[in-house]
């Protein structure tokens, strides 16, 4: 199977690098995850692929997290709350219970966020499976490893230069149990680990309106 290239979903670059996405500091910048050029295909094959990433129940998250880059290095614990097909409550605290916040995230769009600013296809390998989403300037690339344990790996581009990478990995049931996200022009890195996954979570509907 021959690697693949097919324009960008919005929804879906923002679930994976904003989320996921439920989401490293980088002394020099990173190799390109999927260096060759890779061939057209349709929109139907991309949107299918799409589609079949979407979480399909509701689902909470509990996570501990760190955060470091040239001026500051913090860590505390998280939950992440899902509601099919593409909704995300994601929310944080810091240590002693400082420096919470929250943000709630619709489709490609963000319902609120408590600060405003939360955080300052195929290959010659059967394997591994490599997708570009590619619009105007802005390029994403996934490379997905399926042998064994399932590992998303993630790079956003903007007119060359590398914003964002992630890494994230999956256990036995295709759930997340770590992930890391880079920001190799803020010297930035995020880290996520996964302490407890619910997937009988009954999510009440004022989450949506407000941190409080």
């Amino acid at each position: 199977m021959r690697p693949q290239h097919f324009p960008l979903d919005p929804r879906i670059a923002l679930l994976y690098i904003g989320a996921c996405a439920l989401l490293t500091g980088c002394p020099r910048p990173p190799a390109p995850l999927v260096p060759q050029p890779l061939a057209a295909m349709d929109r139907d094959s991309a949107v299918a692929w799409s589609q079949a990433t979407l979480p399909t129940r509701y689902t909470a998250i509990r996570f501990r997290w760190k955060y470091q880059d040239d001026q500051k290095r913090w860590g505390g614990r998280g939950q992440a709350r899902i509601a099919p097909p593409d909704s995300l409550r994601f929310d944080y605290v810091g240590p002693l219970g400082l420096g919470a916040g929250a943000a709630a995230i619709v489709a490609d769009s963000a319902l609120w966020a408590d600060p405003a600013r939360v955080f300052g296809g195929g290959s010659a390998d059967s394997s591994v499976l490599l997708r570009r989403f590619a619009q105007d300037g802005d390029t994403l690339d996934y490379r997905e490893t399926r042998g064994g344990a399932r590992v998303l790996e993630a790079e956003w581009r903007r007119e060359g230069n590398v914003l964002a990478r992630s890494r994230t990995e999956f256990d036995a049931r295709r759930m997340p149990v770590r992930a890391r996200m880079d920001f190799p022009e803020e010297s930035a890195r995020f880290e996520l680990t996964v302490v407890l996954v619910d997937t009988a979570a009954v999510l009440d509907p004022a989450i949506w309106r407000g941190r409080r």
